[in-house]
């Protein structure tokens, strides 16, 4: 119990204080998305790129991503399909039932979990469904909207964006074995130095920057649990397709820890901005905001066992 509680009881503790800087508006709105800020655009990188820095790559991780990118897609069209069979009110729900948001909460729960020196496995499983976000899920995004995307303006925009510079690095760094030709000299110890130094505050910014967001109150609560519900469902089965095609593949990829925290994570936080009304807005919050409640549980029973 002692050791679960190490684990648990400082993301209780961070989110906490989250929701008392609401409440008591310590920390105004401004500031909390410059905290985020901070986070996506400089403490997240760091730990990508010490993370992909120092992966040892094989066939299995080009083919990883891909395999993760093919998962996302099936979660939109299984969310897209359930969505009119249960005759749910949004034309989000496939945007709720696909995506993970990683950047924001996945790496502090896994960091936490078992410790920044296995990052890399979960970076694996991330590389690809980061790259359906920030292609094919933006895109239909706007599509859905009736929306014009200029496509030119989106690969840009992923071209330009602090994380996929941070993994392209990382990856450039390990998979030339740059990396490691650096370890003798000492260099590689002073980029692992930095990146550490860089992204120690990382777990605990990203909480408390959720705790803030976690508003409960006014939540239509029967609406919003069948499509929480609907998205557990799916992640349950691709989660079980996924562990078994690479336990066939590579029995000794030992990814399992990584899938299992992947896959309790909520759809990607900045999915309201894309909400064109008052109304979809506070449905697609309120879905985040238990689904991210259903994430913090799913990591205490990880904990737990």
């Amino acid at each position: 119990m002692i050791e679960v509680l190490k684990t648990v009881l400082p993301v209780m503790v961070m989110l906490g204080i989250g929701m008392i800087c609401r409440r008591r508006e310590i920390i105004s709105r401004e500031g909390i998305n410059a905290l985020k800020n901070v986070v996506v655009n400089i403490a997240l990188p760091a730990v990508l790129l010490n993370a992909f820095a120092t992966t040892r790559y094989t066939l299995m991780d080009v083919v990883i991503p891909l395999l993760m990118f093919l998962v996302c897609v099936a979660a939109f069209a299984l969310g897209k399909a359930a969505g009119r069979l249960l005759k749910l009110p949004s034309r989000f729900v496939p945007f709720l039932t696909t995506g993970f948001e990683a950047g924001m909460l996945g790496y502090a729960l896994f960091n936490m979990l078992y410790g920044a020196e296995h990052t890399a496995e979960f970076a694996r499983i991330d590389l690809g469904q980061v790259l359906f976000v920030f292609t094919l899920y933006k895109i239909l995004l706007g599509l859905d909207g009736r929306q014009s995307t200029d496509v030119r303006q989106l690969f840009k925009e992923m071209a330009f964006s602090p994380i996929i510079i941070a993994i392209a690095a990382g990856v450039l760094l390990g998979a030339t074995g740059l990396y490691e030709s650096l370890r003798p000299s000492g260099i590689s110890g002073v980029i692992d130095a930095c990146t550490d130094f860089i992204s120690a505050p990382t777990g605990a910014i990203i909480l408390l920057t959720i705790g803030y967001d976690l508003v409960f109150r006014d939540i239509p609560w029967p609406e919003t649990c069948k499509v929480v519900a609907l998205r557990l469902g799916i992640m349950l089965v691709l989660r079980t397709l996924f562990v078994v095609l690479l336990n066939a593949l590579w029995p000794e990829a030992n990814l399992t820890a990584a899938i299992n925290v992947m896959f309790i994570l909520p759809p990607p936080f900045v999915l309201p901005v894309f909400a064109d009304d008052a109304d979809q807005r506070t449905y697609i919050s309120s879905a985040l905001s238990v689904s991210t409640l259903a994430a913090i549980i799913g990591f205490a029973v990880i904990a737990a066992i």
